[in-house]
């Protein structure tokens, strides 16, 4: 029997192999997969490879993922973090139906099985504290040792963890720990925790229960009672597997699931530590999980990301079984390759300066004809009014140029784009001696960016006419950490103190103000921008998404 998997984008990878030679084998009848985050902050980059794994197997073989909430820890739970998750899948293109779970839907049958594996003697109720059972773990060269409490009978074993249950004991008192082998090189297997006591209202059972699963317990038991075929985690579970085996094999589970590991994602330039992240806001060190310098999903959703960029960088980057570290210019150039197929182009000034152009009649406007996307006619094109007074960008000017400066300068000539050349004839100067305003002349033969005659310029300027234009906040964003390899354990001390810089002052088309579209845009020589969130009615806000080229590696090296 062959099972042909719907083609797909997403190519081959050892997961893959996997999934298809079990087909072929008749092994399952329907592959299941699951995701399962724990909603204790934001997802970040790292998980988008993850979910576009599970999600995409699912697709691509017809079976189905899951979304399942690890909610075993409700002192670091909320429900902003379990709709942020759902808003996140959804964006990124996957969706799971009807197949939404909690591991508390099933602490009532993980409670059962902790009691079968006391009754075959396969567990016991621990009273040593956190810190003893730490230090009687052993290392990674020293066995275990066994605890006093080891050898309890079944029957004191039993009452106590019920009297656990029951709520008489104080936070950290007893756990409940599986009995295995404390001597066995796998430390993850020296008796492990399984259940302790923890006071606290969860958003879900409320005061239910005041003992809670650790995630080894429940995540193997969660994906046996989903009958999930293929447990896809990161590469620092590996060893975990034979703990989630363990289980399995002690449990009467309603099936086996097989767990597989891969590679984690790694970035440049990035934390992906949700320690670090959760600091990071907590610290005040960004505006919080959706910042647009957050390698959260949120965050690069603010910033303009598209997810077609992102599910474009997981394919490019691959399932392996050896961690690496990506190079972030690679995400960069998946978003610049998506954004430049689908961003309709504007104009936007970023740092005004004036110019007085002194032979256009004062009082005329005319409107110009610009296109919307050069590769795609069937975006259409839109006008622009020009006039006596437009804005140039500041960098487009220098009085004393260097020789391959082509831009405006004195007695130079350049091209408007979509309009006219014009010539510099006069600087206007405050008295700290600043240029605050050129005074030029215009071709009127030009029309439209050609000469009649022929001639030629070096350079084709963004402008906007001083009128018809709109102020507007321009949010520049740069990577967050100026090293290429954070220190998580001293991140502060890596953190680039110019990952953001704020334009207050610039100026942008009429339509791109009136217009309430969430789509980002390419600003004509600048780069592509979105509207932020905290645009207002009288002051829009635009955020960089990404500059046209890759520049900040530059700026990093310069120092």
């Amino acid at each position: 029997m062959t099972t042909e998997p719907v083609a797909t984008e997403a190519g081959r990878d050892f997961i893959r192999d996997i999934v298809q030679a079990d087909l072929d084998a008749a092994k399952f009848k329907e592959i299941v997969t699951r995701f399962p985050p724990e909603p204790n902050g934001y997802l970040h980059i790292g998980h988008a490879k993850s979910i576009a794994l599970n999600f995409g197997i699912a697709e691509e073989f017809r079976g189905r993922c899951h979304l399942r909430f690890d909610d075993t820890n409700p002192v670091k739970e909320e429900q902003e973090y379990i709709d942020s998750i759902q808003a996140d899948v959804h964006w990124l293109g996957f969706d799971w139906g009807k197949n939404l779970f909690f591991a508390s839907d099933y602490f009532d049958r993980l409670y059962e099985w902790a009691e079968k594996l006391i009754r075959d003697g396969l567990a016991y109720v621990d009273d040593q504290t956190q810190d003893e059972i730490r230090l009687t773990r052993g290392t990674l060269t020293e066995p275990g040792k066994n605890s006093p409490f080891r050898d309890r009978t079944v029957e004191e074993n039993l009452d106590l963890f019920r009297r656990m249950k029951a709520g008489e004991f104080p936070n950290g008192a007893r756990v409940l720990r599986a009995k295995i082998d404390m001597a066995s090189p796998n430390i993850n297997l020296r008796d492990p925790v399984m259940y302790r006591i923890l006071h606290a209202h969860h958003p879900r059972t409320g005061d239910k229960w005041c003992i809670y699963p650790s995630y080894d317990y429940a995540h193997g038991q969660s994906d046996a009672i989903e009958e999930i075929t293929h447990s896809i985690c990161t590469l620092e579970f590996e060893d975990h597997r034979p703990l989630y085996d363990w289980f399995i094999e002690n449990l009467p589970v309603p099936s086996e699931p097989h767990q597989y590991e891969f590679a984690r994602l790694n970035l440049t330039y990035t934390v992906l530590s949700k320690r670090v992240l959760t600091q990071l806001v907590r610290d005040g060190h960004v505006a919080g999980w959706d910042d647009p310098r957050m390698p959260t999903m949120a965050g690069l959703r603010r910033r303009g990301v598209p997810p077609a960029a992102l599910r474009e960088f997981v394919k490019r980057i691959g399932v392996a079984k050896a961690n690496s570290v990506v190079d972030v210019g690679m995400l960069e150039f998946c978003i610049r390759e998506e954004l430049n197929r689908t961003s309709q182009r504007r104009m936007a000034v970023l740092r005004p300066l004036k110019v007085v152009i002194e032979n256009y009649p004062e009082g005329q406007v005319e409107e110009l004809e610009a296109i919307n996307h050069p590769d795609d006619a069937s975006a259409g094109t839109r006008k622009i009014a020009f006039s006596r007074e437009i804005y140039i960008e500041r960098d487009d000017f220098m009085e004393n140029p260097p020789k391959k400066f082509f831009r405006l300068s004195p007695g130079n000539e350049v091209r408007l784009r979509y309009a006219y050349f014009i010539k510099c004839t006069g600087v206007i100067k405050n008295d700290a001696g600043e240029v605050v305003e050129l005074r030029c002349t215009y071709d009127p033969l030009t029309k439209g960016g050609n000469a009649p005659d022929g001639r030629k310029v070096k350079a084709t300027m963004h402008w906007l006419p001083a009128a018809q234009s709109v102020p507007a906040e321009i949010r520049l964003y740069n990577q967050l950490f100026s090293n290429p390899s954070p220190n998580a354990a001293n991140f502060a001390a890596d953190l680039n103190p110019q990952s953001l810089e704020i334009l207050p002052d610039a100026r942008i088309e009429v339509s791109v103000a009136e217009s309430n579209a969430t789509e980002p845009m390419q600003f004509e020589r600048q780069g592509y921008f979105v509207r932020d969130k905290d645009s207002t009615p009288g002051k829009p806000v635009f955020s960089r998404t990404i500059g046209l080229r890759d520049t900040f590696a530059k700026e990093v090296a310069k120092g």
